[in-house]
C-alpha cells in the first residue's frame, strides 16, 4: 500500500520510482504500481508465502539500489515520518470518541500503531494499546518466526520503529481467524477489507468482551478487499 502511494506521488511529480516488492504480495498492488509507471524489482517467494527471509532480502536489494546517484531511499522500516503522519489519525479518533478505553492494530513497520499510540497516550495514559502479530510468526512476543500470508505484517524481525513504552500488550491472531472475519465483515456488515484488517477486528472484539459494557475499543481497517480479489481470500 505504501508502494502504491509512493508510485502515485512520483507519477504526479515526474520522478522515476523504483520499488522492491515480491510475488508474495497481491497482484492488484503490483499492477497498481506498474500503472503509475513504477519500475518493479521483485524478490521471488516460495509458493507465494511470506517467509522470515523475504523482507530482509527486499531490504538488502533496496539498499543496494539506493546507492545509485541522485537517489532518495524512503527506508520504510526506519522512517519516523510515518509515525508523525499516523499521530494525526490518533488525534482524529480522539475527536470522534468521548472516551477510548483500548486501541489495537497489526504491526508491520509499526508506524501506524506508534503514531496512534503517541496521540492516545498523551491524552490518556490509561488507554490500553495492543499490538497484534500473526500467530504463525510471533517474532515480537516469542522471538519465533514462521510463514504466513498476511501482507504488511509478520516481517520476520522486530521492526525498529516499535517502541515498547508505547504499547501495553502484544497479542497474536491465527491467519484463519483473520480470513474468516474478513468474509463476515463483507457479508454481514458491508465492510470490504483485507486480512490484516480482519485480524484487527478479531482482537478488537476480544478486548470489547474482556472490558465489558460501556467501554470503547477502536481499531482501523487498513486497506480494501479490492486488493485481494485475484487471491483466495474470498474464494477458498
Amino acid at each position: 500500500s505504501t508502494g502504491s502511494s509512493l508510485a502515485f506521488v512520483c507519477a504526479g511529480k515526474g520522478y522515476q520510482f523504483n520499488v522492491v516488492s515480491s510475488d508474495a504480495f497481491a497482484k492488484e498492488k503490483l499492477d497498481t504500481m506498474r500503472a503509475f509507471g513504477a519500475n518493479l524489482i521483485l524478490e521471488d517467494s516460495i509458493n507465494g508465502e511470506i517467509t522470515p527471509d523475504l523482507v530482509p532480502r527486499m531490504i538488502k536489494r533496496a539498499t543496494q539500489l539506493s546507492e545509485a546517484p541522485s537517489t532518495y531511499f524512503t527506508d520504510q522500516l526506519n522512517n519516523h515520518d510515518s509515525i508523525v503522519g499516523y499521530e494525526k489519525i490518533g488525534e482524529e479518533l480522539l475527536n470522534q470518541f468521548k472516551q477510548i478505553d483500548a486501541f489495537c492494530g497489526m504491526v508491520g513497520t509499526a508506524g501506524m500503531l506508534m503514531g496512534v499510540s503517541k496521540s492516545m497516550k498523551k491524552a490518556n495514559r490509561r488507554t490500553k494499546i495492543v499490538a497484534i502479530e500473526p500467530d504463525e510468526s510471533p517474532v515480537i512476543s516469542t522471538g519465533q518466526t514462521g510463514t504466513h500470508h498476511i501482507e504488511g505484517t509478520g516481517i520476520g524481525f522486530v521492526p525498529p520503529l516499535l517502541d515498547k513504552t508505547l504499547y501495553d500488550e502484544i497479542r497474536t491472531v491465527k491467519e484463519a481467524k483473520g480470513r474468516k472475519m474478513v468474509r463476515l465483515l463483507a457479508s454481514e456488515e458491508g465492510i470490504f477489507v483485507g486480512i490484516s484488517s480482519g485480524a484487527n477486528v478479531v482482537v478488537a472484539i476480544e478486548l470489547a468482551k474482556e472490558l465489558g459494557p460501556g467501554k470503547t475499543v477502536v481499531t482501523v481497517a487498513v486497506d480494501t478487499g479490492l486488493k485481494y480479489l485475484n487471491g483466495t481470500l474470498f474464494s477458498d
